[in-house]
């Protein structure tokens, strides 16, 4: 694109002169016939890569700050635009709904993947946020492929890329889980690949991106590449030097399958047949590596960024997420997870710069959801937590239910933290939809380990602007959620005594690292709070797109030169 710059002069020096004279003669010939600076969009990133994190605290950025290297963490935030108080707006705070809404750039009121799974209404059936039985899978034998976009109502960036292009971008997505996946290639992507484990530690795809897979991907996984990790986990540096990291040998994490106690060193390949053969490495921070080595191996092959026309990569790094559920957020095993994938970002990074060339791409880093401490954990430490005993609350709830209406065929499901009923059973006893929203709300609030209860009747008819009804309220999708929504007390999970979770709306769960870094992106640090659909707009204004069709949220334009 050219601008003429004659014909805005003239047009500033009529402004100027109707304006005021005096005005005008302060007005300087060169700030008058200064041309317009290059917008982003005329010369765009030859690649984007978004990176995501799965089960990354905010803090975990500045917990082990002093152990990362120069080339990872510490480059992204130095060189980069570093959002220090970036947030999830809606709850539940888990996988599927942290990808969608990363690319979609709106909340699960409205792209509709409201978790990793839920009660389908239309069916009365548990459903996966990603699974498809009409599609067949492509590089295994087993279900493991059966996945497409097709729950997700509403465009995500990578689609709006290949849109604007007329599909002429290519569109990448790689992940250890499916979801991890799928979600951030959108409906459009060229391929989305996932890891399958079990015997083949395989990367495997679906019949919704091809028929078959490409022959990188055939050499890739004939190489062996995953069994290489086949080996002894020991930390990255000395145990003694991970301060920032509780004991080793503590009651709050759980072993893996044949191992006495949950500590390092952990010997993989002797506790390889007990635990699902290749499943064992999502568990460790090679599973991260593989999926790197994976990746680059994707933008080799695929000439990922080799042309003026931007491309995108999605990574997805699970490992983390496996690691944090098996030891905790306070694990030493986290702490190296971390230390360990910070060098593999320095290797991206490098490659990056060789490849595509320095200041010729774009990534964005940030992560699916948070997590909290162990609950016994706090416990100990005399913080209040607890665990949510749904067993038990379910008992005593199906007997209110039942003394009240005399039917517990009322109660049609309990999925997510929501309760499901059954309208037609309502119909049928002639009772108000809303009084038993009401009725029922009113109960599950006196259960011990129950914060705040909401229907959806308020939640359709009352706009919440702060506060918890609020972040329940953008993760309420009128066709797809329950008519009750619980809000367990803070540090009440409804989980095993071992490991972290999330899922929450609190902020613990919803506090997340936000960093941009590359091609068009200032450097700098901002502290006013952004929001996790902040991030498709963001790169909508930088790529020169229309916005995915669903957004809600704001660039954040600080971080744009």
């Amino acid at each position: 694109m050219k601008f003429n710059i004659l014909p805005r002069y003239f047009w500033l020096l009529t402004v100027a002169l109707t304006i005021s004279p005096a005005t005008n003669a302060q007005i300087s010939i060169r700030e008058t016939t200064a041309g317009p600076a290059t917008p982003s969009f005329e010369n765009p990133p030859r690649l984007v890569v978004g990176i995501m994190v799965d089960q990354m605290r905010f803090d975990y950025l500045t917990r082990f700050w002093t152990q990362y290297g120069e080339g990872g963490f510490k480059r992204l935030v130095g060189e980069g635009f570093h959002c220090r108080n970036h947030h999830f707006n809606y709850a539940p705070t888990s996988t599927g709904p942290g990808h969608a809404s990363v690319y979609t750039g709106t909340t699960p009121s409205g792209h509709g993947i409201i978790g990793n799974s839920w009660f389908d209404k239309e069916t009365g059936t548990q459903v996966y946020c990603v699974g498809d039985t009409v599609q067949t899978s492509v590089g295994t034998e087993s279900d493991a492929g059966k996945h497409s976009p097709h729950r997700l109502q509403v465009t995500t960036i990578t689609d709006q890329l290949r849109l604007h292009h007329q599909r002429r971008s290519r569109v990448i997505a790689i992940a250890l889980k499916d979801r991890g996946a799928v979600l951030p290639g959108g409906h459009l992507a060229n391929a989305a690949y996932w890891y399958e484990g079990g015997e083949t530690g395989n990367w495997i795809s679906s019949s919704y991106y091809m028929d078959s897979l490409p022959d990188w991907v055939a050499t890739f996984n004939e190489s062996e590449a995953a069994e290489r990790y086949r080996t002894p986990w020991k930390t990255l540096k000395g145990i003694n030097s991970y301060a920032e990291s509780g004991l080793d040998d503590v009651p709050y994490e759980s072993p893996f399958q044949g191992e006495e106690a949950p500590v390092f060193p952990h010997d993989l390949p002797a506790l390889w047949d007990a635990n699902g053969n290749f499943d064992i490495l999502r568990y460790s921070p090679y599973g991260n590596s593989l999926t790197l080595d994976f990746a680059l191996e994707a933008i080799e092959a695929e000439e990922l960024g080799a042309d003026i026309i931007p491309d995108f990569l999605s990574i997805s790094f699970s490992s983390t997420d496996y690691v944090g559920h098996k030891f905790g957020v306070n694990s030493k095993e986290v702490q190296d997870t971390y230390l360990r994938l910070d060098q593999d970002l320095a290797r991206l990074l490098d490659y990056l710069d060789r490849k595509v060339g320095e200041g010729e791409y774009t990534v964005f880093l940030t992560a699916d959801h948070g997590a909290g401490h162990v609950p016994a954990y706090l416990q100990d430490l005399k913080v209040p937590a607890g665990y949510w005993d749904t067993g038990q609350l379910g008992t005593k709830f199906r007997d209110f239910v039942q003394f009240r209406y005399g039917n517990t065929g009322i109660v049609q499901a309990f999925s997510n933290s929501q309760v499901f009923l059954d309208h037609q059973v309502l119909r049928s006893l002639d009772l108000s939809p809303r009084e038993v929203q009401e009725t029922l709300a009113a109960e599950l609030l006196r259960y011990e380990g129950i914060q705040e209860v909401y229907t959806a009747y308020q939640l359709r008819n009352t706009e919440y602007t702060e506060g918890m009804a609020a972040i329940l309220q953008n993760g309420y999708h009128q066709k797809r959620s329950g008519d009750v929504l619980i809000v367990p007390a803070p540090a009440t999970p409804d989980y095993s005594p071992t490991g972290s979770t999330h899922g929450s709306p609190y902020i613990y769960d919803t506090h997340v690292p936000l960093i941009f870094f590359g091609k068009g992106i200032q450097k700098g640090t901002l502290t006013r709070r952004t929001y996790i659909r902040d991030i498709a707009p963001t790169l909508a204004v930088l790529l020169g797109t229309a916005f995915p069709n669903g957004a809600t949220g704001l660039p954040v334009s600080e971080a744009l030169k």
